[in-house]
């Protein structure tokens, strides 16, 4: 047997028999690793800004985070319904469309970028406006929001050909590709920020760079056939069935995306009622608080293939064995980071600025936002569990509920009821519940479907 053989049964043997518990550490921590890194992407910008001691540039960062988590969420809409259809397709033995699937996943992916790029840089003064920018901070969010659109195909590209990997359980070179973007970034922010001097424009212009590489990294290991599926260019064309397939489950998760970007969006508007330096501070907490929404993405990312397999497989004893272990496991792991932060909050926020009131507010947030994380993460693997699933419908069901229906209307109804410290423990409130719902409900249909099936 050749040794690109083995890799492949290795691959597959963990997608397949692996203990539920090891299988969901095997794939999830080496993503979680990669995604900490990843963490430098949003950290690194701030850190380096935040040297430039002007806290409305800090702010504009925040201000601008929303446009990349919509390029993010129009990756989203592809990589997940391609990636749950590839793993579907792999349990069931059919390459071939599976590789067709890969194929349109990469087509999609160029076309919605340059769709993008060309929309946000003509409507891009009402887009800045639209973030919540102000006077101070208005030119500053522009320079960085213009960035990120023009170089939008590298975004996608990382984002969508990372989880492509992923399907088909080649974590390691999707965490490759997320190392090598995360290092560019780190090289190239002090050089175009300081040396260059193009401030918070340079941050940008070295996050595109740093995804640019991470684009290449994953494209060198599909088109050297490290990989089990390859592109194909006998399969350019997509198929009505595949497309449908892709939108299907990729749709509801471009819209949980789209509707945590507009939650963003109100949050920052309703803060910069408090003050601009209040922004400041609530991007620093969310970007420390990144650390652990990168480790349940992890998790849940890492769980997404094995559910996705094991359904196509017919396997349902094992989909559930795989929640409960990955559900135990991003639980403590969260609640272990959480006691970080409630104890370091001011250290933490104090590496990227020196302004009291900015550490004072940031520690605030940091130690209200916190309480997310023992929640969010079944949430998360449990809403990518239906992706997984081909039922998108549930996915849906679950980002409806949890933002159009809780939080917004939680967000503006303690904001009025309790002020700054109602907003801020809004999402913690919000979390807890979904929590609950959501992992009942895929533990119920997962017991639905495997009764249906005997």
């Amino acid at each position: 047997m050749s040794q690109s053989s083995v890799k492949q049964d290795q691959r597959i043997y963990i997608l397949s028999q692996e203990a539920p518990a090891k299988a969901v550490i095997k794939l999830g921590v080496p993503l979680i690793a990669g995604m900490c890194i990843m963490v430098l992407y949003n950290l690194v910008d701030t850190y380096f800004i935040g040297l430039m001691h002007d806290d409305y540039q800090l702010a504009a960062v925040n201000l601008a985070y929303p446009v990349m988590m919509i390029t993010i969420a129009l990756s989203n809409m592809i990589s997940t319904g391609a990636s749950s259809l590839i793993a579907r397709k792999l349990g069931a033995g059919d390459r071939d469309t599976a590789e067709h699937t890969l194929t349109t996943g990469f087509v999609l992916t160029v076309f919605n970028s340059i769709l993008v790029a060309v929309f946000g840089l003509i409507f891009l003064n009402p887009i800045v406006t639209a973030l919540g920018a102000k006077a101070n901070t208005f030119a500053y969010t522009a320079d960085y929001v213009s960035v990120i659109l023009a170089g939008s195909l590298f975004t996608m590209g990382s984002y969508t050909f990372g989880a492509l990997l992923r399907s088909e359980g080649s974590v390691k070179y999707s965490v490759l590709g997320m190392i090598a973007g995360t290092i560019t970034n780190i090289i190239l922010d002090p050089l175009f920020i300081f040396i260059f001097g193009m401030k918070i424009k340079g941050a940008a212009i070295a996050t595109i760079l740093g995804n640019a590489v991470g684009t290449g990294c994953s494209m060198y290991f599909y088109l050297t056939r490290k990989t089990i599926l390859q592109p194909r260019r006998d399969m350019l064309v997509p198929t009505a069935e595949i497309l449908k397939e892709i939108f299907w489950v990729g749709v509801p998760a471009t819209l949980e995306t789209l509707l945590t970007s507009g939650a963003y969006i109100v949050n920052n508007n309703l803060a910069v009622s408090y003050g601009e330096l209040t922004v400041a501070a609530m991007g620093i907490a969310q970007k420390i608080l990144s650390l652990g929404n990168y480790i349940y993405q992890g998790f849940a990312a890492g769980t997404q293939p094995i559910m996705g397999y094991n359904y196509g497989a017919g396997n349902y004893r094992r989909m559930l064995d795989v929640l409960k272990a990955g559900v135990m496991t991003v639980s403590l792991t969260e609640l272990a980071l959480m006691a970080v932060y409630g104890i370091f909050a001011p250290q933490l926020i104090s590496i990227f600025t020196q302004s009291p009131e900015v550490i004072e507010t940031g520690s605030t947030v940091l130690r209200a936002i916190m309480f997310i994380l023992p929640c969010v993460g079944a949430t998360s693997m449990s809403r990518m569990s239906f992706q997984a699933m081909g039922k998108p419908q549930y996915a849906f069901v679950i980002t409806l509920i949890r933002q159009l229906i809780l939080y917004i209307p939680l967000l503006l109804l303690f904001n009025r009821l309790f002020g700054f410290q109602g907003m801020i423990h809004a999402q913690p409130v919000t979390e807890l519940i979904m929590m609950i719902a959501s992992v009942s409900l895929l533990a119920h249909e997962i017991r639905r479907t495997e009764r249906k099936q005997s």
